[in-house]
């Protein structure tokens, strides 16, 4: 059997900078009030009708398969993690191989919103493993700008997010002490609703009794209604202290999983990098696991939250400014709506 190595990686960021000032043309916030939250300190949106998902996605991959060494004709296989696809179906999977001109390849889209990156690394390891296919590409790109409400309503969820693409190349290797030494992925579906977008959908308010109703007729209606776009039913909904309160929990329980599987403690770990989620965040776990500034990566600051793109945009930011070298035990761990949370233990 083979072990999973990353051959290659990159990342793409729109060229658009709002920092927490330029918000205040929108909403009744301020930089004060955003750092102390979130540590946020500007984000990066698409353009509006020019960039989406999958073309930023494209970027993030055009890279990472350079580095690889490796040509669109040689990936078997797309893993795309997003939550934010250009289309509600088909997948940004199909547009990533069809735009890239690859061969009919299959594509798979994971949704698993903050972890789905994590979560499309350990699918994409097992084919690796098993011999399955040896080249391929791994993807998580978000575009929320799309869909945010830039509205004090909304504040304590525009402010945070950000848009951006980050991709990598896995292909196999007979190193015994090189690549992916395991992964974890969990999830607990209990406060599913304390952060989620819930139109459009098919659930007819089947787990929301407090919601707008739905025409009263035969058929068809239950998509989306005039009345939730009006009272901003449809908006993304978070309940940030909840959300603060499962984060700390699951995190440092996830890395330690990872580490334990292998015999190996926190002193081990030559780099952490956290989904991007929250600074304050962030800085709780390194603080529970006894982590020094130096053992842990973030990035959120310039970038915002990019849920699925954020584990890998963070990855290639770090090994680009030489904070990766050959030899380094590298975790990666995220947690996000569903709620899902996963981690990654590399030996780079």
């Amino acid at each position: 059997m083979y072990r999973s190595k990353i051959a290659g990686m990159g990342y793409y960021v729109p060229k658009n900078v709002y920092t927490n000032e330029d918000l205040t043309r929108f909403m009744d916030t301020s930089d004060e009030w955003i750092q102390e939250r979130t540590g946020i300190k500007e984000r990066r949106f698409a353009d509006r009708t020019e960039e989406t998902t999958t073309t930023m996605a494209i970027e993030a991959a055009q890279i990472a398969m350079n580095r690889a060494g490796v040509t669109a004709h040689d990936i078997d296989f797309i893993v795309f993690a997003t939550l934010s696809p250009d289309y509600y179906f088909p997948g940004c999977g199909v547009l990533l191989q069809r735009e890239m001109g690859m061969r009919e390849i299959g594509a798979l889209d994971v949704r698993n919103q903050c972890s789905g990156f994590v979560y499309a690394l350990s699918v994409a390891d097992q084919f690796i493993k098993t011999g399955t296919y040896r080249n391929i590409l791994v993807v998580g790109s978000e575009k929320h700008s799309f869909a945010m409400d830039f509205q004090t309503r909304s504040r304590n969820v525009s402010v945070i997010f950000g848009d951006g693409a980050g991709a990598v190349v896995l292909q196999p290797t007979e190193e015994k002490n090189r690549g992916i030494l395991s992964t974890h992925l969990h999830s607990d579906g209990a406060d599913a609703e304390i952060l989620a977008m819930y139109y459009p959908g098919a659930h007819a308010n089947k787990w929301l009794k407090d919601k707008p109703p739905f025409p009263d007729q035969e058929l068809g209606g239950l998509f989306l209604t005039t009345e939730q776009l009006e009272s901003g039913a449809a908006l993304p909904y978070m309940d940030g202290p909840g959300v603060f309160k499962k984060a700390i929990v699951k995190f440092p329980e996830v890395i330690k999983e990872a580490l334990a599987a292998n015999n190996l403690s926190e002193k081990d770990i030559d780099l952490l990098i956290p989904h991007q989620a929250n600074l304050r965040i962030s800085q709780y776990v390194q603080k529970l696991l006894g982590l020094t500034d130096g053992q842990v990566f973030n990035n959120i600051q310039k970038y915002g939250n990019t849920t699925a793109a954020s584990v890998p945009i963070a990855l290639c930011e770090a090994w680009e400014i030489g904070k990766i070298s050959d030899g380094d035990l590298v975790c990666l761990a995220a947690f996000g709506s569903g709620f899902t949370w996963a981690s990654a233990l590399i030996r780079w």
